[in-house]
């Protein structure tokens, strides 16, 4: 299959599949260019365009010109591509039929040598009851690197903003800072790194190059599992920056001791600092970013529109963003004012996607499995911890998850009054933000009830 391919989505709109070598350029490029990719396409298309992004296949790779070829193209039902024709990041174009008019040159992100990207910064951050913590503790290092929460560890799920945050570290303390030397990378961009000097046997430039930083910002740290002289490499490196009191902040998916394949001595290190969580963003945080972000584009979004997207997104900020941009788009080629309707029928397909997969028995069963016990438990009037807590855990995410009242999430949990719901939504949420164990829990049933 082809690095890049058009296909027809009916009336409606196009998509734009595209093939990348690898993992780290596929989500730099999901989360840095696809909207301004799918953006520019939906201009230039006239209709709605999707943009689907995939690893592509190594046989395909074999043929694909490198990164540092020349030229950028995307590919669009009736423009001109030649046959490898080159994307930016050593991606290549399909040749496609429909021929007519060159294809654009798509602008990169701001990024400094230093691999931040400039447009992260603390102002275009939305704060929250999700991320106040992590937020506050990244200000903290910004201000003052090497004082206090070192390392700084920040987890959650893909889309909630870790990468945002510690790029505005970054750009906070080159701003106060402008000869600090700090850099940004991906896990697999130091493991490309190690690999590299190994084969070279050059180790003493990747200390050079690592060990005499002020601040090292490095995302993903999950992709070093198995990986033991990378490993072995960071926890070098590791000693030698906190020895010289430079700064270390790092994310991953799970907490420190949800790491697997990992060293025992880079997990305890990581637990050594400061660990934070960020959370999926409730509601009223969702608005806002809504809201900004539509600001953003230049087009003002109605708050009963916000809360209506709000509502049915929750997932984390990239999804909601995505879920904006097809609001957007549907109301700039449609040439209808933005409202519920229109959100609606923009929205459509995702909706009908939550409504068929997250429903309230799904939510019983799912958790069931989850804490081995019966799916009958969860009606039961039994109460030992062992079927309680469940119970509550499920109940709350049925709140979280579904739009279902309280009186009709008790109906369902076999008849219960809606305060003894509304109970374990309070206790579960609160427990949430102070049980690392607890937030792991639901960050997994969460993300396999979306799945």
């Amino acid at each position: 299959m082809p690095p890049a391919e058009v296909s027809d989505a009916g009336g409606d709109g196009a998509v734009v599949s595209l093939r990348v070598p690898n993992r780290f350029k596929l989500d730099w490029i999901r989360s840095q260019y696809a909207g301004r990719i799918e953006a520019i396409l939906t201009e230039l298309a006239g209709k709605p365009v999707r943009l689907e992004l995939a690893l592509a296949p190594r046989d395909t790779l074999a043929h694909t010109p490198s990164a540092g070829s020349s030229g950028s193209a995307i590919i669009l039902p009736g423009q001109p591509v030649q046959a490898g024709q080159v994307l930016q990041n050593g991606m290549r174009a399909s040749t496609s039929p429909q021929i007519s008019s060159p294809a654009p040159n798509v602008a990169p992100p701001p990024v400094s040598r230093h691999r931040l990207n400039t447009a992260l910064t603390f102002d275009t951050l939305v704060p929250g009851r999700a991320n106040q913590m992590a937020r506050t503790a990244a200000l903290h290092v910004a201000g003052a690197p090497g004082v206090m929460y070192n390392p700084l560890f920040i987890y959650g799920g893909v889309g909630l903003g870790k990468t945002h945050l510690i790029h505005a570290v970054g750009n906070a303390l080159l701003r106060d800072k402008p000869d600090a030397r700090v850099l940004y990378l991906h896990a697999e961009q130091f493991i490309s790194d190690v690999v590299k000097n190994y084969q070279r046997k050059t180790f003493d430039e990747l200390k050079a190059k690592y060990h005499s930083l002020d601040l090292l910002l490095i995302d993903d740290v999950q992709f070093f599992a198995g990986k033991d002289r990378t490993q072995e490499e960071f926890f070098n490196a590791f000693e030698a920056l906190l020895a010289k009191k430079a700064h270390i902040i790092m994310t991953s998916d799970t907490y420190p001791k949800g790491l697997v394949d990992i060293d025992e001595r880079l997990t305890s290190r990581f637990d050594a600092g400061l660990t934070v969580a960020i959370e999926p963003p409730e509601l009223e945080m969702r608005v806002a970013i809504l809201i900004r972000k539509s600001d953003a584009e230049g087009t003002a979004m109605p708050e009963d529109v916000a809360f209506f997207i709000a509502k049915n997104v929750r997932a984390n900020v990239r999804e909601l963003e995505g879920a904006l941009r097809k609001v957007l788009a549907y109301s700039r080629f449609s040439h209808k004012e933005i409202n519920i309707a229109l959100a609606r029928e923009a929205l459509k397909d995702l909706l009908s996607i939550q409504n068929r997969q997250i429903s309230v028995e799904n939510i019983q069963k799912t958790v069931a499995d989850f804490y081995k016990i019966k799916v009958a438990d969860m009606y039961s009037k039994k109460r030992p911890a062992s079927i309680a807590r469940p119970r509550q855990i499920a109940m709350y995410l049925a709140k979280e998850l579904t739009q279902k009242s309280l009186p009709e999430i008790g109906e369902l949990f076999g008849g219960r009054d809606h305060t003894t719901v509304l109970h374990a939504v309070r206790k579960i949420g609160g427990e949430r933000s102070k049980n690392t164990e607890l937030n792991q829990q639901l960050h997994v049933l969460e993300q396999t009830l979306k799945g």
